[in-house]
């Protein structure tokens, strides 16, 4: 495994980290919870020392397991990310700002999106419950709440870092302004950004701002919710209530599959898969600190750990570059 140091903290990540939004349950077709902790077990077994997760994924559940794998495990050598400023159990009084709703066994939840001070401070604790730790490693608002003022969020996180409840203090879906104003309060670790081989938008602003600023990126849906690792091509049926139905629906699925025909001999040469290729040159983009990888069993867990064993040549990385629509 390659670890890599956050910006400018004293964290230093595992590249591949485990990413626990699909063992939340919600809008992913449910979870089984062996198989979920399992999960984690064998992405710290195999090198992957860092977790993300959030309170709203499995409305506190992701992050209930992940205190339940770890426990026993020597906290020191574990980084957890986690996240706030998503509300769904009506505790915001009908503050923030709508986001969307959510639905839990068949359940209308309306998620909304809220960073005050207080509601930080609340959401901090909960999450220290549910993690069974005494501290986060990294804790990011989650999607921007313009009903809050930038400057309130960040004093709240600074207060946090000076209570020791957390390490570092990040964000995630900032646009390279909303990081500028934020700098006005705090520096931040990290801005957590959708990226992909079928999303590069960030690479236009938000890398060359990041790496002038020594800011960690957090790069999640590398393979595109797993539409990148090519399985659906094969198996094309999902569970009726997920989300990537119509998720998926937003990319031309047959150039998509073309591109993937396109660069698959390249895994194949390297004994890997197709979602460890993909997983493999995300790690290698400029300013992309570390890449999340969700996985629902053990088998999944290796499999990503397992990515950064891959060597690509220049060559191999342009021909992939050149094959990208």
């Amino acid at each position: 495994m390659e670890y890599r140091k956050l910006g400018d903290t004293d964290l230093k990540l595992s590249v591949i980290t485990h990413g626990a939004f699909a063992i939340g349950g919600n809008m992913w077709g449910g979870n089984d919870k062996q198989d979920s902790i399992a999960s984690i077990h064998a992405s710290l077994d195999h090198g992957v020392t860092t977790i993300d997760t959030a309170p709203f994924y499995g409305f506190g559940l992701s992050e209930e397991m992940i205190g339940e794998a770890i426990k026993g495990k020597d906290r020191s050598n574990i980084q957890l990310l986690t996240k706030f400023g998503l509300v769904w159990d009506g505790s915001n009084n009908g503050k923030g700002e709508f986001f969307f709703d959510a639905t839990d066994d068949g359940r209308k939840i309306p998620v909304f999106k809220y960073a005050s001070k207080a509601n930080i401070v609340k959401e901090v604790e909960e999450s220290l419950k549910r993690l069974n730790t005494d501290y986060i490693d990294l804790l990011q608002l989650h999607w921007p709440d313009g009903t809050t003022p930038i400057s309130e969020t960040m004093e709240a996180l600074e207060l946090l870092i000076q209570q020791g409840k957390i390490r570092a203090a990040g964000v995630s879906n900032y646009s390279v302004d909303q990081m500028k104003e934020a700098s006005l309060t705090i520096k931040l670790a990290s801005n957590q950004v959708a990226y992909s081989m079928l999303n590069r938008a960030i690479e236009n602003e938000l890398v060359p701002y990041s790496l002038q600023t020594n800011t960690g990126i957090i790069a999640y849906s590398p393979m595109e919710r797993g539409l990148l690792t090519g399985k659906y091509f094969k198996e094309g049926k999902l569970k009726e209530d997920d989300h990537r139905n119509g998720y998926f629906s937003q990319f031309d699925l047959q150039k998509v599959q073309a591109f993937l025909q396109a660069i698959e001999p390249i895994a194949e040469k390297k004994n890997a898969t197709l979602s460890q290729l993909v997983l493999r040159w995300t790690t290698l983009q400029p300013g992309i600190s570390v890449v999340l990888a969700g996985a629902r069993n053990a088998a999944q867990a290796i499999e990503n750990a397992k990515a950064v064993d891959i060597d690509l040549t220049t060559d191999e990385l342009q021909f992939i570059n050149a094959a990208l629509f």
